[in-house]
C-alpha cells in the first residue's frame, strides 16, 4: 500500500469558501491528510481554524515563512509533502515561490499570479525541477464529461473544430456587496488583491482554460470589451471577448458577475465540420453531442460506453450512473492525480498521461497572458491584441 501524503494549507481560514472545498476534496480518496497550515493573515484566526480542524497546535503557524521553517525542520517522514495555496491572488506568487524553493510540491488556486512577469518567473522555476509537481486548480478540467469532450475532439469525432462559444455568467455581484464586508466580494473587487481584472480574472480565466483544455487549441488573439456596471467598483464585472484560436478557429467568450438570476452558468459549445458538443457546469453529468442529420445524443456519466470512448472520463467517475457527482469530485480528481504523480515520481517511475492529467504552471501562464491581452484590448477601445506564442 502506498503511503498517505501530508498536506499543508495556506489560506482557507474562517469564512473562506474555496479553502474548505480544497480540504474536503483532498480528503475524498483517502490518499491525503491535512497536517499543517497557516490559514489567515491574523494569527488568532489561523489558530482558531487549526483548532476547528483538530490539528496539532505546533503545526498551525502565524505566517507562511514560519510554516516553511517549521516544516523543513521536521524529519522527512513527518513534514508536509505539498502545500495548497488558497489565498487571494496577490499572495499566490510569493507563497508559491517560497515553498517551491524550499522543495515542496504545490497546488495553487487560479489565477496563478498577479501579472505575466510573475507567471514567467514561476514557470522558469518550475521547469528547473522536474521531480517537483506544480498543479494549478482549474477544477473544471476534473469533470468526467469535460474529459470525454476533450477525448472526442482529439479523436476527430466532430471533425476539425471551426467555432467555440464559452460563457460564464454569475449574478452575485449585481450590487456593491463588497461594501457590506462580504469577504468573498471584498478581495475579488480590489485590484491590490485581485490584479488587473475582476470578473475576467476570476471566472473568465476558467472559460479560457476550459476552451483550450477541451479543444487542445491555443488562443491567439482577442478583441475585448470590459465593463464595470456597479458604481464605485474598481474592476470589471462584465466582459465580452471575440477570440481567434489556432487553425483558424473563431469564437466568443463571455463572462459576467452582474447577470441577475444566474448562479454558476459555465457552459461551452464546440462546433466542428461533422458535429458539435455542448456541456453545462450546472448539469455536469451530461454531454450533448450534435449531428447534422440525426437527433441530439445525450451522453450520460457513469455508463460503460463512456469508458470505452474515454478512459480518462471513466477514471474521473466515482459513482454509478444516476447518482450525480460534480463540484467536490472535480477538485478531488485533480488532487488524486497530483498525489499519484508525486508518489510515482518518488519511485522513479514514468508517470502515465492519464495520471498527470491536471493543469500546470503552463496553464497558469496562459491564464495571465489572457488577462493581460483582454485588459489591454479593452483599454484600447476593443482593438485586437495578440497573445504571446
Amino acid at each position: 500500500m502506498k503511503r498517505r501524503l501530508r498536506l499543508g494549507m495556506v489560506g482557507g481560514g474562517p469564512g473562506a469558501f474555496i479553502g474548505e472545498v480544497h480540504r474536503k476534496a483532498a480528503a475524498m480518496d483517502g490518499m491525503i491528510d491535512l497536517v499543517a497550515g497557516t490559514f489567515a493573515s491574523d494569527p488568532k484566526k489561523s489558530r482558531r481554524m487549526g483548532r476547528e480542524l483538530g490539528l496539532d497546535k505546533k503545526r498551525v503557524y502565524n505566517t507562511y515563512e514560519d510554516m516553511i521553517a517549521g516544516e523543513t525542520a521536521l524529519p522527512d517522514n513527518e513534514r508536509i509533502d505539498f502545500v495548497a495555496i488558497t489565498t487571494p491572488n496577490n499572495w499566490h506568487f510569493p507563497i508559491a515561490k517560497a515553498f517551491w524553493e524550499a522543495g515542496f510540491h504545490i497546488v495553487c488556486e487560479k489565477p496563478m499570479t498577479m501579472d505575466v512577469a510573475e507567471a514567467k518567473t514561476l514557470k522558469t522555476m518550475v521547469h528547473r525541477k522536474r521531480k517537483q509537481v506544480f498543479a494549478l486548480m482549474h477544477n473544471y478540467t476534473g469533470y468526467p464529461m469535460v474529459k470525454l469532450a476533450r477525448d472526442m475532439v482529439a479523436a476527430g469525432d466532430i471533425g476539425d473544430v471551426r467555432r467555440i462559444k464559452v460563457q460564464y455568467p454569475q449574478g452575485w455581484l449585481a450590487d456593491a456587496v463588497e461594501t457590506t464586508g462580504q469577504q468573498q466580494a471584498s478581495w475579488r473587487t480590489d485590484p491590490k488583491q485581485a490584479g488587473a481584472a475582476g470578473c475576467m480574472g476570476d471566472i473568465g480565466t476558467h472559460a479560457e482554460n476550459l476552451a483550450e483544455y477541451i479543444t487542445g487549441l491555443k488562443m491567439l488573439e482577442v478583441c475585448a470589451d470590459l465593463t464595470t456596471f456597479v458604481k464605485g467598483r474598481k474592476l470589471d464585472d462584465d466582459g465580452n471577448v471575440l477570440a481567434h484560436w489556432q487553425k483558424g478557429v473563431r469564437g466568443v467568450l463571455t463572462a459576467s458577475q452582474i447577470a441577475i438570476g444566474e448562479e454558476n452558468g459555465l457552459a461551452i459549445w464546440i462546433y466542428g465540420e461533422k458535429g458539435g458538443l455542448e456541456w453545462h457546469q450546472e448539469h455536469p453529468n451530461y454531454l450533448y453531442v450534435k449531428w447534422p442529420d440525426s437527433p441530439v445524443e445525450i451522453w450520460r456519466r457513469g455508463n460503460d460506453y463512456i469508458g470505452a470512448k474515454s478512459p480518462a472520463a471513466a477514471r474521473a467517475t466515482r459513482l454509478p450512473f444516476g447518482h450525480p457527482e460534480a463540484f467536490f469530485e472535480a477538485f478531488a480528481n485533480v488532487y488524486r492525480n497530483v498525489a499519484e504523480t508525486i508518489l510515482t515520481l518518488e519511485e522513479n517511475k514514468k508517470v502515465d498521461d492519464i495520471v498527470k492529467d491536471f493543469p500546470t504552471v503552463n496553464d497558469g501562464l496562459r491564464g495571465m497572458q489572457f488577462i493581460d491581452a483582454v485588459v489591454k484590448s479593452s483599454a484600447k477601445g476593443a482593438t485586437w491584441v495578440k497573445l504571446p506564442k
